[in-house]
């Protein structure tokens, strides 16, 4: 039954109450701070390609189509904000968009815009605002029924992958371990910086977090250094998740080796808990988290050097896990998701991955530790054979 009136609110207008709902929502628990960020953040997006002063109800599907084509197209915006070489001062990459910065990615070259995924969420974002404007009655109907634009699904193999190869992976680490030279005045690193200034132990915790544990970018600047702690000789993260749930993940050796030569030099304010500060002494933004890898990606061969995101070393951690044989459960459990189907989107072929397999195949290895082919000592036969 349609509404007897419609209040004809602007997008700008629509938008600002429903976001406010959406943030009220994380005082009772229903909405995650993240979730609400992610949903708001949309919602900007939405509000600049539909036009702020336009009125809500006079967008039809035509108009949805319109916008979600737009944000397809659009770069990237976690590559904004970078300088001339590359890199970026701490909050240049998160802040960008307002500088109007221009994105250095492969979509500023012709590339793709927007992954499927990304356009994915971004359309569930409108659905979102679209539904609780019709239940208030800010539009006579929601024009999303309408809209046929639809991000194409995953099939079959990407072009490129989202996982570094291990090779790629283990190159990035290795740069992030290397100390970086300091940038020769005049040079291409840009202006040198002051001791107070250097950052280079902090790079190498975060590329090696991201590497080895997969957090997603939110979880990784929200974190505090109360989040960490020793029990039994182990380091942990207590990892604060999606939907209020937490995980305790033990550090490999390496990893906790790195945070203990961070904290050592990490110079904090008063009161300060976050972990990642940027040299000024803030917390990391979201976006300062990719130019992190990109200043530690320019220190890697060129022959193993690949761009990659936080999200794609998100997809390189749970891809090596399974590929080396650790259980699916334990992987669930390090990424934090509450089903076991869902590390289906961060699995990655691997080349060579199949021959391997069945090179060691389970079913077929000889007793007292032989392998295919071969006798096992005392000339036992193995299972199946007699």
């Amino acid at each position: 039954m349609l509404p007897p009136q419609v209040n004809r609110l602007t997008v700008q207008e629509a938008a600002d109450r429903y976001v406010e709902l959406v943030r009220a929502k994380t005082v009772t628990g229903a909405l995650s701070p993240a979730t609400a960020e992610v949903y708001a953040r949309d919602v900007a997006t939405f509000v600049r390609l539909a036009g702020d002063a336009r009125v809500l109800d006079d967008l039809t599907g035509e108009d949805v189509d319109a916008v979600l084509l737009a944000f397809a197209r659009k770069p990237d915006e976690r590559l904004r904000g970078r300088g001339e070489d590359g890199t970026a001062d701490e909050g240049a990459a998160s802040d960008g968009a307002s500088r109007g910065g221009r994105a250095r990615g492969p979509a500023a070259r012709g590339g793709p815009g927007q992954s499927a995924a990304s356009q994915a969420r971004f359309r569930r974002s409108v659905s979102a605002l679209f539904r609780h404007a019709a239940s208030a009655g800010w539009v006579h109907l929601d024009p999303m029924a309408a809209s046929s634009v639809r991000a194409r699904e995953r099939g079959g193999l990407r072009p490129e992958r989202r996982a570094l190869t291990r090779e790629q992976a283990e190159g990035l680490i290795e740069a992030a371990r290397s100390p970086a030279p300091p940038p020769e005045p005049g040079g291409p690193g840009g202006r040198r910086r002051r001791a107070d200034q250097r950052t280079e132990v902090r790079d190498a915790l975060v590329v090696m977090l991201l590497a080895a544990l997969g957090p997603r970018v939110s979880e990784l600047v929200r974190a505090n250094v109360e989040d960490f702690y020793t029990n039994d000789g182990m380091r942990y993260w207590r990892i604060f998740g999606k939907g209020g749930r937490t995980r305790d993940v033990p550090l490999p050796r390496d990893v906790a080796a790195a945070l203990d030569a961070y904290l050592a030099v990490r110079v904090a304010g008063d009161g300060e808990k976050a972990l990642l500060l940027s040299w000024r002494g803030r917390r990391l933004a979201r976006g300062d988290v990719q130019a992190v890898i990109d200043r530690v990606r320019q220190r890697v061969e060129p022959g193993r050097s690949r761009e990659v995101t936080p999200h794609g070393l998100r997809h390189t951690t749970a891809t090596h896990l399974l590929a080396d044989g650790t259980d699916m459960d334990a992987v669930r459990r390090v990424l934090g998701h509450s089903d076991l189907s869902t590390l289906g989107r961060y699995r990655d072929d691997l080349p060579g991955e199949l021959e391997v397999a069945m090179g060691s195949h389970p079913l077929l290895r000889r007793r007292g530790g032989g392998r295919d082919g071969q006798t096992a000592p005392g000339g036992e036969s193995g299972p199946g054979e007699g």
